[in-house]
């Protein structure tokens, strides 16, 4: 499903949030607190947009992969640069050893690990103590009138947009998969419970956006 929808990944995600997208993967990557010369991971990269931003933050000096299940996604990656090294990898299976990173990301990935809390301690494995994870995930918003959008846009816009790529059962998945992950709290406790100390989460964009963050003891 991935690989089908790699090609228009990157218009339907400018489409859905407005652009505002680019703005939610800068935060995530200020939550990595990175300096140049750091080495740092964005896991379930897809077209790599927050791969890149960790880029900019470690400057020539530093190191990012960006890795992904999907050749399609990693494919869009790589046209888009070559500073960053594109690999694929299994993000409930990473290829690489305890504490390389001073920092490992995922956005709006987390949802399709298919076993979360797996995926969670493989990010914090790889980290070195001190160092930081980041979660970018939708969730969805409690509060009105916001909820009352977010059920109409994701639940009736959303898939007629994916019908409107071909591909509508890709886009059918999105709304499912944001409803059953963990709301921001129970998220917490999941990062917590992975080897994260201090973990802290920041709502935006009215409670549709949860950034996570936390340092791996």
């Amino acid at each position: 499903m991935f690989d089908r929808i790699a090609g228009f990944y990157d218009l339907m995600n400018s489409v859905m949030t407005a652009g505002l997208h680019h703005r939610w993967r800068e935060r995530a990557a200020d939550l990595a607190r990175l300096g140049p010369g750091d080495r740092a991971l964005d896991v379930a990269a897809g077209t790599g947009d927050l791969a890149l931003e960790l880029k900019r933050r470690v400057g020539p000096s530093g190191d990012v992969i960006g890795s992904d299940f999907s050749e399609g996604m990693l494919d869009i990656a790589r046209g888009k640069s070559a500073e960053v090294a594109w690999e694929w990898a299994d993000a409930q299976a990473l290829p690489y050893p305890d504490n390389s990173f001073a920092a490992a990301t995922v956005g709006f990935g987390a949802r399709n690990f298919g076993d979360l809390e797996r995926g969670l301690a493989e990010m914090v494995r790889v980290v070195r103590p001190g160092g930081r994870v980041v979660v970018l995930e939708i969730t969805v918003p409690q509060k009105r009138p916001l909820s009352s959008f977010f059920r109409v846009w994701f639940d009736r816009i959303v898939p007629l947009l994916g019908r409107l790529t071909g591909d509508p059962e890709a886009y059918d998945y999105l709304p499912s998969s944001v409803k059953r992950f963990p709301a921001p709290e129970a998220l917490a406790g999941r990062l917590a419970a992975a080897g994260l100390d201090d973990v802290r989460w920041i709502l935006t964009a009215g409670g549709i956006i949860a950034l996570h963050s936390g340092t791996v003891k």
